[in-house]
């Protein structure tokens, strides 16, 4: 496998998440990190996925672009988009991107993920919905 079979897998991902995600494409002790959380290992990348299928509702990863970068390695643009398991059901939406790094193998070894808005503005949404928060560019 190549990284653009890579990236096509990834695509597949984003259009399916979070259901039947690739995780056979990390290296067992791929780096993760986003603005909440730092780690090594595909079993926590599993479990936090999980976590998200489990609480969230609807959760959706819109794919808006991916590119081959210098080296062996991938960015993509996106937007994931929830229900908070909240009683008035607000809805939630992070914008970003992801900086992927491939190893001679073709594994994922690391995954760092940025958003275009504060955790801060992430958490007010609980309280006034998503209209627009966090789709800066």
């Amino acid at each position: 496998m190549d990284i653009t079979e890579v990236c096509d897998r990834i695509r597949q991902d984003y259009a399916n998440f979070p259901h039947n995600q690739s995780y056979d494409l990390y290296a067992e002790n791929v780096f993760f990190q986003d603005p909440l959380n730092r780690f090594n290992g595909v079993d926590r990348y599993r479990e936090m996925i999980g976590f998200i299928n489990r609480w969230f509702q609807n959760p959706r990863l819109e794919l808006h672009s991916l590119e081959l970068k210098p080296g062996n390695g991938f960015q993509t643009r996106w937007t994931l988009s929830w229900v908070a398991p909240f009683p008035w059901q607000p809805s939630m939406a992070i914008s970003g991107w992801t900086d992927y790094a491939v190893n001679e193998n073709s594994q994922i070894v690391s995954h760092i993920d940025y958003w275009n808005c504060s955790r801060w503005e992430v958490l007010k949404q609980v309280f006034v919905g998503s209209q627009g928060v966090g789709n800066r560019s």
